[in-house]
C-alpha cells in the first residue's frame, strides 16, 4: 500500500513517501525533487510538469500555469480577474459561470477547467510516484492553503478523484509543516505541562501564511492562523518584471508587455535576480541576449532599491504576522521558536519582519521546499493501516465562521477558529421536509459565502399532528469540508406497560416535553451565549453514534406520567445536498475523459519512443561502421549499408515524420538485419578468447586428475577404473573438439561469421564439467567399523580380580 504525501504548490509540487527507513522525497524523470505546476498541450499529446515548463517559451498560448489560484472559483470573481490578467492564455466563461481555458490540443480548440488541469498534474505526480515505488499509488494526503474555502477544497478533491487518487486527508500547509517539525521532537513537554508554542511562517509563490501551534508530547494543536492570498514570492517577481519592462520601454524602445515570450523570459531572469539579491547586498546585473527585436538588454538592481519598491507588499506580510499573534492571544515571550518555509521566506526583508514582530530570529531547521510534503507523508502513514507511527494527535482549526440558516431561524454553528474535525448534533421539530442553508459569516477570501443547502426529506407530522423531532448531525470533516453527516427522525410510541425489549433501531426514554425550545422556534441567543442544551450536542473524539446519547436527557419526569415509558423509533432520512462545484456525474465524465487523454499520451509516447529508436540506431550504426565495427565487414558491403542509413535518416525527417508505431518497428527490424550480424561478429571476437580459455582450463584440470589417478595418488585411489575410463573418453573427445575449432577460428577472417559461437563454447564446457565432475568429486567411502569383543561376565571379572579388601599374603615358602 502506498503512503504518499503531495505538496500541491502554485509554482511547483513535491512528492514525499513514507518508508521503513523514514520519509523520502521522490525525484521526477528529470532528476528534480520538485515538479513544475505546469500543463502544456501539443498537437499529439499533453506536456506535464517539467516538460511543459521547458516548452513554455515556445508554446506560450497552450501552456497553463497559476491554475491553483483558480480552483473552485467563478469567472466573474475579482480574484480571478486579477490572476488571468497576468497570464497569456485565453480564458472564457462557461455556461455554469465557471472558468474555461482555451487551448489547441490534438489540432482542435479545447476548453478545460482548472479542476481538469489539476487532475492532469495529479496524474503526472501519480505516475512519478509509481515509477519510483514500483507499486500502484492510490491513497495520498494532499496539502492545501489554510485559507482555502469549502468550494476550493471540494475542487481539489474532485481533481484527485479524476486522477484516480483516494485522498485520505486534505491537510493545511502550515499544519503539515508543524507535523513534520513536532513528530521528531523528543523533548516536548508532558500533556499536563505548559505547551511549547511555535510559529510557522510559509511564504510561498502565491500567498503568505502564518500559524501558531501548541506542542505537547504526542499532541499538536493549531491555536491561530492568518494568511494573505495576494502576497507571495510571485508578487515580488512581478514587481521586478514591471520595473524592467518600464525601463526597457524607455531605454531600448521595446515593450515586453506586447510579447508574451519576452515577458516570460524576463520573469525567469527576475526570479534569478531576486535570489541573487537575497544572498548579496551589492548591485546585481541582469542581462538577456536577443530579448526582443534582436536587441540585447541589460540592467541592474540592488537589495535596498528592491526592498523600497516592495514596501507595500512587506507591510501586508507584517499585517499577517501580527494578526496571527493577536488571534492566538499569546505574547511574544510565550513564543518558543519561529520556523520558516517556502521559497519567499529566503528574502532578507521578510526575515527581518519576522524578527521584528515575534522578537526572535527565524529558524531554518526545516527543509524550506520539502517540509510540507514530508508532513503530508507522515499524516498519510498515520492514517494508513500498513504503517505503525508514533501516536501524535493533530487538531486543526476552521479559519472562517460557519452559520446555518433555515426557514425560521439561523445559528452560528462553528465559530471562527473552531477545532476540526468536529461534529455537532442539532434537534429540529418539523412537520414537513425542510432545508438548511450553510454560509460563511464574516470576512472570507472568497466573494460568495454560500457553502451548500441540505434538504431533509420524508418528514411528516406525528399521528396527533404535532411536529416530529429530527436529529441532524453536521460536521466539518477531516478535509475541512462542511457536510450534513446524517438526519434521523425520532418517533415516539407510548407504552404504559413495562419497558420494551427494543432493538438496534429502538431506544426508551421517559415521556414528557422537551427542556429546550425547538430549533425552528424563536431566534436563538447570540453565538457567544448559546446554551449547550439538547438542541445541539457535540461529538469530537467519540464515534459519531455516541452523539445521540443526549437524546435520553431531553425529556423531564413530571406528575403521574413518571411511570409512563415511550418507545423511540429511529428512522434515517435522506438528505439532498446542493453544493458549489462539480456534480458527481460531471466528475465521472471528466474522469473518463482524463483516462482517454492518458491513453492518447501513452500511444504518442510509444510512437515517439519507436521513432527515436530508429533514429538512434541509424546514428549508432553509422558511427560504429567507421570505428569499432570497421574491421568486421567488407568495404563493398558497408557502402550499401551506409546508403540505406542515409535514406532512412532522410525518410525520418520527411515522409516518416508522423508515421504510426508499427511502421517504425518494421523499419528498425530491417535495419537490424543489416547491422546486427556485424555487431555479432565484434561481440564474438571479444567474448571468444574468454570462452576458449575457460574450456581449456577445464580440460587441463581434468587431465591433471587423470594423471594423478594413474600415479596412484590417495585422493583418487577410491575411483573405479571403469569410471576413470569414461572421464578419459570425455576428455579426449572434448580436446579433439577444441583442437578442431581452434584451428578453424584462428584462421577465420573477421568479416565472416564464426562457425562456433562463444555461447556454444561455454555450453560445451558446461556439458563436459557435468559429465566428469560427478566422477572426480565422488567422496571416499567411509572405513568399515571395527567390532569390539563383547564384555566378559561380571561374576568372572569379580573372580579374576583380587579382593582389595582381603589382606595380602606376603609370606614366601622356602624349601
Amino acid at each position: 500500500m502506498s503512503v504518499v504525501g503531495i505538496d500541491f504548490g502554485n509554482e511547483s509540487c513535491c512528492i514525499a513517501v513514507a518508508r521503513a527507513g523514514g520519509i523520502e522525497t521522490i525525484a521526477n524523470e528529470a532528476s528534480q525533487r520538485q515538479t513544475s505546476t505546469c500543463v502544456g498541450f501539443g498537437p499529439k499529446n499533453r506536456l506535464l510538469g517539467a516538460s511543459a515548463k521547458n516548452m513554455q517559451v515556445t508554446n506560450v498560448k497552450n501552456t497553463v500555469v497559476d491554475f491553483k489560484r483558480l480552483m473552485g472559483r467563478k469567472f466573474r470573481d475579482p480574484h480571478v480577474g486579477r490572476v488571468i490578467s497576468q497570464l497569456p492564455n485565453t480564458f472564457l466563461e462557461n455556461e455554469d459561470g465557471s472558468i474555461g481555458v482555451k487551448v489547441q490540443y490534438m489540432n482542435e480548440d479545447c476548453i478545460f477547467k482548472p479542476e481538469q488541469l489539476t487532475a492532469m498534474l495529479f496524474t503526472k505526480l501519480k505516475e512519478t510516484a509509481e515509477a519510483a515505488l514500483k507499486i500502484k499509488v492510490v491513497d495520498v494526503v494532499i496539502s492545501v492553503p489554510s485559507f482555502f474555502t469549502d468550494a476550493e477544497r471540494r475542487a481539489v478533491l474532485d481533481s484527485a478523484q479524476m486522477a484516480g487518487l483516494n485522498v485520505l486527508r486534505l491537510m493545511n500547509e502550515t499544519t503539515a509543516t508543524a507535523l513534520a517539525y513536532g513528530i521528531y521532537k523528543q523533548d516536548l513537554p508532558a500533556p499536563d505541562e505548559q505547551p511549547r508554542n511555535v510559529v510557522f511562517v510559509d511564504c510561498g509563490q502565491s500567498a503568505v501564511q502564518a500559524a501558531i501551534c501548541a506542542f505537547n508530547k504526542g499532541k499538536l494543536k493549531v491555536l491561530a492562523t492568518a494568511s494573505d492570498a495576494s502576497v507571495g514570492g510571485g508578487e515580488l517577481d512581478r514587481l521586478l518584471v514591471d520595473h524592467f519592462v518600464a525601463e526597457f520601454r524607455t531605454k531600448y524602445r521595446i515593450d515586453a508587455d506586447k510579447n508574451p515570450r519576452a515577458r516570460i523570459r524576463l520573469a525567469t531572469e527576475c526570479a534569478k535576480l531576486k535570489k541573487l539579491m537575497s544572498a548579496n547586498s551589492r548591485r546585481m546585473p541582469l542581462n538577456i541576449e536577443c530579448f526582443m527585436e534582436d536587441k540585447d538588454v541589460s540592467s541592474a538592481m540592488d537589495r535596498a532599491t528592491f526592498e523600497e519598491m516592495a514596501t507595500p507588499l512587506l507591510e501586508a506580510v507584517r499585517a499577517v504576522l501580527r494578526r496571527c499573534l493577536e488571534t492566538s492571544g499569546l505574547a511574544t515571550s510565550d513564543i518558543y521558536a519561529v520556523e520558516i518555509v517556502g521559497g519567499g521566506s529566503r528574502v532578507p526583508a521578510i526575515k527581518q519582519l519576522i524578527e521584528t514582530v515575534y522578537g526572535q530570529s527565524p529558524s531554518t531547521t526545516l527543509n524550506q521546499d520539502e517540509a510540507v510534503a514530508r508532513g503530508c507523508a507522515l499524516q498519510c502513514a498515520m492514517l494508513s493501516p500498513t504503517f505503525k507511527v508514533r501516536e501524535f494527535a493533530v487538531t486543526d482549526l476552521q479559519p472562517f465562521a460557519i452559520r446555518l440558516l433555515w426557514e425560521t431561524g439561523d445559528m452560528e454553528i462553528f465559530p471562527k477558529n473552531h477545532e476540526v474535525p468536529f461534529s455537532k448534533m442539532l434537534t429540529f421539530h418539523q412537520v414537513e421536509p425542510f432545508t438548511i442553508t450553510c454560509k460563511y459569516s464574516g470576512d472570507i477570501p472568497y466573494p460568495d459565502p454560500f457553502i451548500g443547502s441540505f434538504t431533509i426529506a420524508n418528514v411528516s407530522p406525528a399521528a396527533d399532528g404535532e411536529p416530529q423531532k429530527v436529529k441532524v448531525k453536521v460536521r466539518i470533516n477531516i478535509h475541512g469540508v462542511f457536510t450534513v453527516a446524517s438526519a434521523t427522525l425520532l418517533e415516539r410510541q407510548e407504552d404504559a406497560g413495562s419497558a420494551p425489549t427494543g432493538g438496534a433501531a429502538m431506544e426508551t426514554e421517559p415521556a414528557g416535553g422537551d427542556e429546550a425550545p425547538p430549533a425552528d422556534g424563536d431566534s436563538p441567543p447570540p453565538a457567544d451565549k448559546q446554551p449547550a442544551d439538547a438542541n445541539m450536542d457535540t461529538d469530537t473524539a467519540k464515534p459519531d453514534g455516541k452523539a445521540d446519547a443526549a437524546d435520553a436527557k431531553d425529556a423531564s419526569n413530571q406528575g403521574d406520567v413518571k411511570d409512563k415509558k415511550v418507545k423511540v423509533k429511529k428512522t434515517e432520512l435522506p438528505v439532498e445536498t446542493v453544493v458549489t462545484g462539480l456534480t458527481q456525474r460531471e466528475v465521472s465524465e471528466l474522469m473518463e475523459k482524463e483516462g482517454q487523454m492518458c491513453a492518447w499520451d501513452k500511444l504518442e509516447k510509444d510512437r515517439q519512443d519507436s521513432k527515436n529508436a530508429v533514429e538512434e540506431y541509424v546514428y549508432d550504426l553509422r558511427s560504429r561502421l567507421l570505428e569499432d565495427l570497421s574491421a568486421f565487414e567488407r568495404d563493398e558491403v558497408k557502402q550499401p549499408i551506409n546508403a540505406t542509413l542515409d535514406a532512412t535518416e532522410n525518410w525520418l525527417y520527411e515522409d516518416g515524420e508522423e508515421c504510426q508505431k508499427h511502421v517504425y518497428v518494421e523499419k528498425l527490424t530491417e535495419l537490424k538485419k543489416l547491422g546486427e550480424p556485424i555487431k555479432n561478429r565484434l561481440r564474438e571476437f571479444t567474448e571468444r578468447p574468454a570462452a576458449l580459455e575457460g574450456l581449456s582450463s577445464a580440460l587441463q584440470l581434468c587431465d591433471k586428475a587423470v594423471l594423478a589417478h594413474r600415479a596412484g595418488e590417495e585422493r583418487y585411489a577410491h575411483l573405479e577404473a571403469t569410471d576413470m575410463e569414461k572421464v578419459e573418453r570425455s576428455l579426449a573427445e572434448k580436446r579433439e573438439w577444441l583442437d578442431k575449432n581452434l584451428g578453424t577460428l584462428a584462421n577465420l577472417p573477421r568479416t565472416e561469421d564464426p562457425p562456433t559461437t562463444a555461447q556454444q563454447i561455454w555450453s560445451e564446457k558446461l556439458a563436459f564439467e557435468n559429465s566428469v565432475n560427478p566422477i572426480l568429486n565422488k567422496p571416499k567411502p567411509k572405513p568399515p567399523k571395527v567390532e569390539e569383543p563383547p564384555p566378559a561376565d561380571k561374576t568372572e571379572e569379580k573372580a579374576e580380580k583380587p579382593n582389595a579388601a582381603a589382606p595380602q599374603d606376603n609370606t614366601m615358602d622356602v624349601d
